[in-house]
């Protein structure tokens, strides 16, 4: 996969009062697209990382809600905006490294965004419905019983909550079905109503119904044991390489000027260095970051060369 372009100037400090520095149309809102329907992690991380944004900037930081097409609408959209600064993509993994990897005819290149900043990352649940077995033993043993009949739902083939879900059940030698949706509030809504027999998910859109007691976590996909749920394993506790973990971040058009990119990285960078913005991604099942543009980089150059040959093994091609 194509490097991103680095930027070389130095980021700017960090501080509200730097960032909110006179700049020509600083009353002209940024607008952060999530390419996902509202509800669900990577919409709520946009809004709580508008809502800190602006009052760093000093300046109208709003959310645009663009879903569809595991994330290509959104994300064509940024990649076709006028790269000024004013726009922006809170991208998540299934965007810039999944769908590059998997999508033969994609309308954007990862070289069409310039990297601002690695926001956080988050390891997948399998929420199941509570007549489902609770140890992953005794859920293994089931899926084999009856193969290719237990149903999960999915942001679509090349999402990476399918993806984690098509690794796990590799590693596990089981074979599920996998149903569609457009996001995760649809999802979590045919699981309440049964209809579902788990969901691979993240963040509140599993830890919520766990807490509720309308599911169960079976376990999560991440290779530590996250704080707000230290009672519930990793599947890697089990079987070896079961770890799929997705990220959020902050891209911009390519061509963005620099001091642009600096800025809005500045001020990612603020937001979560928050104390109640990290301890709210903890309980959220979120471990924020926070970086500057040439780590965020540097990342996504790792993810791609893991995941790729991992695809390639799982024989997976879209359109």
């Amino acid at each position: 996969m194509t490097s991103m372009r680095l930027g070389r100037r130095p980021l700017l400090a960090l501080g509200a009062a730097g960032l909110a520095m006179p700049a020509i149309g600083q009353t002209r809102p940024i607008t952060l697209v999530v390419p996902f329907p509202p509800g669900g992690s990577t919409d709520l991380m946009g809004r709580l990382l508008a809502e800190r944004m602006q009052r760093a900037l000093g300046q109208p930081v709003v959310v645009e809600n663009r879903g569809g097409s595991a994330t290509v609408v959104g994300a064509e959209y940024v990649a076709r905006a006028a790269p000024d600064g004013f726009t922006a993509l809170v991208n998540s993994g299934t965007t810039l490294t999944l769908n590059p990897l998997l999508m033969r005819s994609l309308p954007y290149k990862v070289t069409d965004f310039a990297p601002v900043s690695l926001l956080s990352t988050l390891p997948f649940a399998f929420l199941l419905q509570n007549r489902l077995p609770r140890t992953i033993p005794e859920f293994v043993a089931l899926a084999k019983e009856r193969p290719g009949q237990l149903n999960y739902g999915t942001n679509g083939p090349s999402s990476f909550n399918n993806i984690a879900a098509v690794l796990v059940a590799d590693r596990l030698g089981i074979r599920m079905q996998d149903v569609t949706y457009k996001g995760d509030a649809q999802q979590l809504n045919d699981f309440l109503a049964g209809t579902l027999d788990l969901l691979v998910v993240g963040g509140a859109s599993a830890i919520q119904p766990h807490r509720n007691g309308q599911g169960r976590i079976l376990a999560w996909t991440g290779e530590r044991r996250l704080p707000v749920t230290p009672d519930i394993p990793n599947f890697v506790e089990y079987a070896p390489d079961t770890v799929a973990q997705t990220y959020f971040g902050l891209v911009v058009p390519a061509r963005t000027p620099q001091a642009m990119i600096d800025r809005l990285s500045g001020a990612a960078r603020e937001a979560l260095q928050e104390p109640g913005l990290r301890d709210r991604l903890l309980s959220e099942g979120q471990f924020a970051l926070g970086t500057g543009p040439e780590d965020y980089a540097a990342f996504l150059a790792r993810e791609a060369e893991r995941w790729a040959p991992v695809l390639k093994k799982m024989n997976l091609q879209i359109d």
